[in-house]
């Protein structure tokens, strides 16, 4: 039946048009975006999972910020230890030599001068090996730092204090003492001997220290890593996939176009009648 008020066929190719706009509308987004999941409306489960990941992937951006903070703090321990360990050497050295019952006035008191040089330098030392605000080694920081482990914050890998400052406990020395006297000097032999063992356990906890936190930054890149790629694989589009169906929906959009035209035509031909 010919019809000037109704239209069936222009209906149905105005559907189908409709269909392929909103196709194509779809797929230009995801080759925009890059996304085949972009907002919660393209897959609302397959977008909360991924926003979830995607929160996952910023704690463990904090976590290695924390680590980061941690390991050079670590670091910088670590670097005045073992300078300080050089200074105990010499000042064994100086000690020694002094402590000799042959040793003339002059070269004891030079030796001695050199000695107090070396133990003041410690106390300098100390007193600079600091991060960010934080010593790990003149006794201000108590239960040592700790670093992030894990995006929740509920885990952390800590590191201890040692305090290497004159008469800290690990020098056990004080800021006083000097080889002035072959006795004295004799004293501070026993005394560098004992400081040096117990600077060389405290520099050992904080190698374990830095290690485990090295170990585990690597671990948490990873995780990062890995995540990421979860994400990718549940929201990234396949572009070369999407490139072929926009060529596709480009060319059916144009035949639905003639479609349409063709069926608006139709009711024309109802003048034929009339002539």
């Amino acid at each position: 039946m010919a019809s000037v008020n109704t239209n069936p066929g222009a209906m149905v190719a105005l559907q189908n048009l409709n269909r392929t706009n909103s196709e194509l509308q779809t797929v230009q987004n995801r080759i925009n975006t890059g996304l085949a999941v972009s907002s919660a409306k393209d897959n609302g489960g397959i977008y909360a999972i991924a926003q979830s990941m995607r929160a996952e992937v910023g704690g463990l951006r904090a976590v290695t910020n924390s680590l980061d903070l941690a390991v050079s703090t670590v670091d910088v321990a670590l670097a005045a230890g073992d300078a300080i360990s050089d200074l105990l050497v010499e000042m064994k050295e100086k000690a020694l030599a002094a402590s000799d019952t042959s040793l003339d006035s002059g070269s004891r008191t030079a030796l001695d001068e050199d000695f107090k040089a070396l133990r003041d330098q410690i106390a300098t030392i100390v007193e600079n090996a600091e991060f960010n605000g934080t010593n790990l080694i003149d006794g201000s920081v108590t239960g040592g730092i700790s670093a992030l482990a894990n995006a929740a914050g509920s885990n952390t890998i800590d590191v201890v204090d040692e305090d290497m400052s004159l008469s800290g406990g690990i020098v056990s020395f004080s800021a006083g003492t000097d080889i002035s006297t072959q006795t004295l000097a004799a004293a501070a032999v026993t005394s560098i001997d004992t400081a040096l063992t117990n600077l060389n356990s405290a520099l050992s906890r904080l190698g374990t220290g830095a290690k485990s936190l090295e170990i585990h930054k690597t671990f948490v890149s990873k995780l990062s890593d890995t995540l990421e790629k979860g994400i990718g694989n549940l929201v990234d589009a396949d572009l070369a996939k999407e490139s072929a169906r926009l060529q596709s929906l480009q060319v059916k959009q144009q035949l639905g176009i003639q479609a349409l035209s063709i069926a608006n035509s139709a009711p024309s031909t109802v003048l034929g009648f009339f002539r």
